[in-house]
Parts: structure tokens; sequence; C-alpha cells
């Protein structure tokens, strides 16, 4: 606890001990994509995809989220979507290739953030967040793993989930 003190005779007021700045972070993979023309670099996502980008609003409803983050994709533009008008917020895209993971931290510090990604990017910002190599690629048919990452000073814990959706194809 912090007290203030000065010379003239006052009361001394505690002034309170300063909370400790917490960073979450919700990353997650984009939600199942068109697959019908294999030479598509960049398709939209199918019904079951916009099911489940519905599904994952849903699920983050409850989570007070300050930013969200996204690849340029149409598929996880299409995957943050449901999110961003559920909690009126705007996306910013980014690239993960380009990410400095310093100033992201910094960025986001104290925040609540969802990050959508791809199979490669999750996992590996995942990583990068608590700074060691313990998430490989996700399986290619992994649209439901949820890394969520909480940083504390220079502590940091993550949970994997996984959420299933009884989504129509």
């Amino acid at each position: 606890m912090l007290m203030l003190f000065s010379c003239k005779e006052e009361t001394v007021e505690p002034v309170g001990e300063i909370a400790p700045v917490i960073s979450t972070y919700y990353l997650i993979r984009h939600a199942e994509k068109d697959r019908s023309n294999p030479d598509n670099p960049d398709p939209e996502l199918n019904q079951k995809g916009m099911g489940r980008a519905m599904h994952w609003a849903e699920i983050l409803e409850e989570v007070s989220l300050d930013a969200i983050y996204s690849t340029d994709y149409e598929r996880t533009r299409m995957t943050a979507a449901p999110v961003s008008i559920k909690q009126d917020i705007n996306v910013t895209y980014y690239d993960p290739a380009n990410l400095d993971i310093s100033a992201f931290r910094s960025e986001t510090l104290g925040k609540t953030v969802l990050v959508v990604g791809h199979s490669n990017t999750t996992p590996d910002l995942a990583n990068r967040l608590i700074g060691e190599d313990r998430y490989p690629q996700m399986d290619d048919d992994d649209n439901g793993g949820l890394f969520i990452v909480t940083v504390l000073g220079t502590n940091t814990s993550v949970s994997r989930l996984q959420f299933n959706c009884n989504c129509p194809e």
C-alpha cells in the first residue's frame, strides 16, 4: 500500500495498490472454407464455416473484447465478422509474417483480444506469446481449436480448448 505524507498536519489517505496488468488473447483458426475450387487461393467459408463463425460469436459473447485482429483473407474476415458485429468492434488486419511480437504485446497491453488466423499462424502466435515452441501446426480439419493466452507481467499461461460445431454442412 502506498501512503502519502506532507509537512502539514493532514489526514493521510491511502492510495490503493496498483493492480497487475493482464492481457488476454483468444486465438482461433478460420472456420471451414469452401474447397470446391482447389485453385482458389482466397476462398470464402462454406455453409458449415458460416455456422461455426456464428458459433464463435456465441461462445465469445460473454468475453468483453477490446480488439479483434485478423489476417486479410476472405475466410478469416468472414470468421471474425460475426464477433465484430456482435461486439461492435472494427477488425484490425495484420500480416503474421511481419508481426513484431514485442510491439503487438505493447499495443495490446491490458486488453482482451481475439485473433483469427490459420492452421500455421494460430499456434505460432500462441508460441510467440508464451515464449516457447509448444504447439505444432493445427490439423487441416481443426477449425474448432481455441488457444487462450494470459499474460500477467512476465508470467504467461495458455489453455487449449476444442469446440465442436453441429453446424449444417
